[in-house]
């Protein structure tokens, strides 16, 4: 069958078998590797990439439904030679350890971040409670996402301020 949608804000289309997941269209058809393949069964997280701007595990969604609407994936975060603050707070604050949960855990704290800029760390743990780390114990995630919540209200309130004073 031919299937539509538009991936990283470009529209791809491209025959596939009806049966074929969104996380193998995407890796195999399209070459996005970043968004992991752990489990088929919806346990591990790892292929969380957005639906519509809605956080889903790729490996239970058929490309066919995908036909339509828009995915992104974790290559999206960065734009233009900048990392998102979740990626950097990844870094800064070592959220990742083999990285393979990583992709992700950073399109579910990105989305996380667009709904709430400020989660308390109660309400990071239950974004990210879909979500299986086996190296860092989360603590590490939290603090990354903690991060680049505060960098993000870093940067808007310089933001007012500078155009305060213009």
């Amino acid at each position: 069958m031919r299937v539509s949608m538009i991936v990283n804000g470009e529209e791809v289309t491209r025959e596939i078998e009806g049966r074929l997941l969104l996380v193998h269209f995407l890796r195999d058809h399209l070459g996005l590797t970043g968004t992991h393949w752990g489990c088929d069964t919806s346990n591990c997280g790892t292929c969380v990439v957005w639906l519509d701007g809605e956080p889903v595990k790729s490996c239970t969604v058929l490309a066919a439904m995908a036909g339509g609407h828009e995915v992104r994936t974790v290559e999206d975060l960065e734009q233009d030679g900048t990392l998102d603050p979740v990626q950097q707070g990844f870094m800064e604050c070592h959220g990742l350890q083999c990285g393979f949960c990583t992709p992700g855990m950073m399109m579910t704290a990105r989305a996380l971040l667009d709904r709430n800029p400020d989660p308390s760390e109660g309400e990071i743990r239950e974004a990210i409670s879909g979500q299986i780390c086996r190296c860092t114990g989360y603590a590490t995630i939290v603090r990354s996402v903690r991060w680049a919540a505060a960098r993000e209200t870093q940067e808007v309130r310089e933001a007012q301020e500078s155009g305060a004073t213009s």
